[in-house]
């Protein structure tokens, strides 16, 4: 674990300086073309190696898998959902993660992320620091800071390459905006979940951490999941548009392996309610699974 930290930070300060050189733009953009950001109560709902698929529970993946495969069975082109072990980077469950869906503020998770490789958290962006930006858009899915946010970083080009700097793969995802409201943003649930594990051994991973909504708890997820086995221990990104729905993040339940995943249904014959508890269902499965406790 030492030896991956190390080399992530190594790769950061690559990342950093390469990015710099190609974009001077991050370190020079005149944020006075920028309105300050006001405080919005606005709630709309990094390539690493995919994990090698040997050393699965399969019992955990075929008890998991069957449930989830019953939720979804209606419609299931319409849904992408990869789940992994954090530490065994191990498959647990993938259905279309390699398709491209419109993941809405799910997108919000590479503008956030591309941030906090190329500037410290402490950074002060008119006024706010760059930990209270990325809160911010995180926390209340708040579409002006993100997109404020992703110009000032250097738009689409940047963001892509400040990524691919990190092993994520830019094949996997294109951007639009920062925020996730253009339905010309699409990524595959893998870029989301390699978004998230890369994160996870960040330098800067407490920041993007606290900046997730909490089930049961906190941001746009404090009233979904109460009362539940997920109530404090699902930290994920929401994303809503008119027929899309998605939910990206970590479960650490302390009875149960912690995982990543990265759950997106594009349908439009079916109301956003229904997606949503179709979602929180899948979560609240995974949740409930004791083969995948942790040893």
């Amino acid at each position: 674990m030492k030896q991956l930290l190390n080399s992530l930070n190594s790769l950061t300060v690559a990342s950093v300086a390469t990015i710099a050189l190609a974009y001077p733009s991050i370190a020079q953009v005149n944020l006075s073309v920028y309105p300050y950001p006001s405080s919005s109560n606005e709630s709309i709902e990094l390539y690493v190696p995919p994990p090698e698929n040997n050393n699965i529970d399969n019992t955990c993946t075929q008890l998991i898998g069957a449930n989830i495969e019953k939720i979804i069975s209606q419609a299931p082109n319409q849904w992408g959902i990869l789940i992994e072990s954090i530490d065994r980077q191990t498959v647990i469950y993938s259905h279309n993660a390699d398709r491209y869906f419109i993941p809405a503020s799910n997108t919000k998770l590479f503008t956030t992320a591309a941030a906090l490789q190329v500037m410290n958290p402490e950074t002060t962006i008119q006024k706010k620091s760059l930990r209270d930006w990325v809160n911010i858009t995180n926390q209340r899915s708040n579409n002006f800071y993100a997109d404020t946010l992703f110009r000032f970083i250097g738009g689409s080009k940047s963001v892509t390459a400040i990524l691919a700097q990190l092993g994520i793969n830019p094949s996997g995802f294109r951007l639009a905006d920062g925020s996730g409201l253009s339905r010309r943003n699409t990524a595959t649930p893998r870029s989301i979940v390699e978004i998230l594990r890369v994160m996870y051994y960040s330098p800067n991973r407490d920041t993007f951490y606290a900046s997730l909504p909490v089930a049961g708890i906190s941001g746009t997820l404090r009233n979904r999941m109460r009362q539940t086995a997920a109530t404090g221990t699902v930290y994920a990104k929401t994303g809503t548009l008119t027929g899309v729905r998605a939910l990206s993040g970590y479960l650490e339940n302390p009875n149960q392996e912690p995982m990543l995943f990265s759950i997106i249904v594009n349908n439009q014959r079916v109301s956003g309610q229904a997606l949503v508890k179709a979602i929180d269902t899948i979560v609240l499965q995974m949740t409930a699974s004791r083969s995948c406790q942790a040893q």
